[in-house]
């Protein structure tokens, strides 16, 4: 038994000493290219394989000597074909003097990555052309929300090498050595920072170069994915909320939650008795219709809706749900209907798909989703809902589905929506499944970031 004992722990000290081994692999002008134990190269020295560029010109950027370069008049989005969620990335990289790029992380394909994503601006900090810009556009920072520290630059047309960890919403930039950034994104409350930048609440996407037509080198780009364990993964932790926000549902009960009471001018109107009457009645239907099986939320098509037991105002919220063929739900915000839940694609239905996510009872403002991106039928979607004032920010299964919008007051059209309200799970008619229902209040400012 001591030797099985001895043998394991000298395999696991052999495994431990190589992990903190660093591999050579060569690059194309010869020299050793540094890709430690543990990441991958997402970029093999002699060609642009793996990358796809978006928004520029065909040829704004190119390989010379193991390094990608972004030309002098070139640029656009060069961004990887892969998506990643939690990572550390690491790179090298040089400037010229007045040069101006990105790296972007965790953005979309589509529009512009530093709002429908995160930018970690890259910028020769010392050009004279820079001496007058806002805190977030320095080198390091994440574009426009987060200002970095200065002075960890080389000086220009030396190398320099950065490592960005994006870990849940913790997002660490280090450069030369020195961390510049050190963020935690849900302590971003200004209200119009959190509307311009849709991107900060993605969960995955892309990583790229955001090229401004000025010259830049890179090389030794590598990285080290994360595992990436979603709330309908069968490793994931169900109902257990992440940093910095708070489980409206326990998984074993229904406590903080109540049944439906009339609409909210007629629940005005009530007294005090009558109102405590007609909740007990509520609470005893919804008890009937919703249950809790297996650490889910479960509906069996009748009754009326399911109320937090709390108002809220400003807000961002986490649900995920789970329909049956034909079904239709919703989310209320501060008791207003809705984020549109339904299924339009089974067979015999004649209305085209339009997707899950949109503000249903819109009629000034947009009321579809920008893109459908529900799942099948059966399986698990997320919603990550964004309340900030009147505007609403969807994403359904980390795709953008409602650019904040307003969300119009459906019981009083003339009237702006409610400043606060409960949050609701519609019943429609058609069982229904929810669970890992998370919310963080935001005590959201109405400045905007320096101009």
């Amino acid at each position: 038994m001591k030797n099985h004992l001895r043998f394991f722990l000298c395999s696991l000290t052999v495994a431990f000493l190589a992990s903190c081994a660093t591999e050579q692999a060569p690059s194309a002008d010869g020299s050793a290219q540094k890709v430690e134990k543990g990441f991958v190269s997402l970029f093999d020295g002699k060609t642009l394989n793996g990358w796809n560029l978006k928004d520029g010109k065909t040829d704004g950027y190119g390989v010379t000597n193991g390094m990608i370069f972004c030309k002098r008049g070139g640029g656009g989005n060069l961004l990887t074909e892969a998506e990643y969620g939690d990572f550390i990335l690491r790179l090298d990289f040089r400037l010229e003097d007045g040069s101006n790029n990105g790296v972007g992380i965790r953005t979309s394909a589509v529009g512009d990555a530093a709002y429908m994503g995160m930018e970690i601006q890259m910028l020769d900090d010392t050009a004279a052309k820079y001496t007058n810009l806002r805190p977030g556009q320095y080198h390091g920072s994440i574009y426009d929300v987060v200002p970095a520290k200065r002075g960890a630059l080389n000086p220009v047309g030396q190398w320099n090498s950065e490592e960005i960890s994006a870990i849940g919403r913790h997002i660490k930039v280090t450069v030369n050595g020195k961390v510049t950034v050190d963020a935690d994104l849900n302590s971003v409350t200004d209200a119009a920072t959190l509307l311009r930048h849709p991107g900060l609440l993605r969960e995955r996407g892309h990583i790229g170069f955001l090229g401004h037509n000025d010259y830049i080198e890179a090389k030794n780009i590598r990285i080290k994915a994360m595992p990436d364990y979603k709330s309908w993964h069968p490793l994931a932790k169900k109902n257990v909320p992440p940093p910095g926000f708070q489980a409206l549902f326990n998984g074993r009960d229904l406590n903080n939650w109540k049944g439906l009471v009339a609409d909210p001018i007629k629940r005005a109107k009530m007294t005090s008795e009558q109102l405590a009457s007609a909740q007990a009645k509520a609470d005893a239907s919804a008890r009937a219709h919703w249950t809790v099986q297996d650490g889910v939320i479960t509906f069996d098509g009748k009754g009326e809706n399911l109320v937090s037991g709390k108002d809220y105002k400003d807000f961002e919220m986490i649900v995920d749900w789970k329909i049956s063929e034909k079904g239709d739900s919703g989310i209320y915000l501060r008791g207003s209907p809705q984020v549109q839940i339904w299924e339009r694609n089974s067979p015999g239905q004649t209305t085209p798909p339009s997707g899950s996510g949109g503000l249903y009872n819109n009629q000034k403002n947009p009321s579809k989703p920008l893109a459908y991106a529900d799942r099948f039928v059966g399986e698990w979607n997320r919603f990550r809902i964004l309340m900030i004032g009147e505007k609403v920010t969807v994403y359904l299964n980390d795709e953008l589905v409602v650019n904040a919008t307003t969300l119009e007051n459906y019981w009083e059209r003339s009237k702006p929506i409610y400043p606060t309200g409960a949050v609701e799970l519609q019943s429609h008619s058609s069982p229904l499944w929810f669970r890992n229902v998370f919310i963080r209040e935001i005590n959201a400012s109405t400045n905007s970031p320096a101009h």
